[in-house]
């Protein structure tokens, strides 16, 4: 299993209305993803604001494996919601950071 992780650095201006309008439009790709397993997503509550950096929401998404995953980078609609993402966090793709790890 692959889970995908995204933390986010978002502008301040932006709403926890469009954040919510993201997720679950994140959410919604498990059923036009195959092998797209789950999703989870929270802000982080760590007292290490210096080591934070301002990335304060995250969201992960486990799928069953490597093709599964490379068939959600590749989707159209991914597309189009990271292109919203990179819109909405501080300094676009700079205010975002990917890890996958093998679970």
């Amino acid at each position: 299993m692959i889970r995908h992780l995204v933390f986010l650095k978002y502008r301040n201006s932006v709403s926890r209305d469009i954040k919510d309008g993201i997720l679950r439009d994140l959410e919604a790709l498990k059923t036009k993803v195959s092998g797209f397993i789950n999703f989870g997503s929270g802000s982080n509550i760590s007292p290490e604001n210096d080591v934070v950096r301002g990335f304060l929401d995250m969201f992960w998404i486990d799928f069953e494996d490597i093709s599964a995953r490379d068939a959600y980078l590749s989707n159209e609609t991914h597309k189009g919601i990271a292109a919203r993402i990179n819109a909405a966090t501080d300094a676009g793709i700079d205010g975002v950071f990917v890890c996958d790890v093998a679970v």
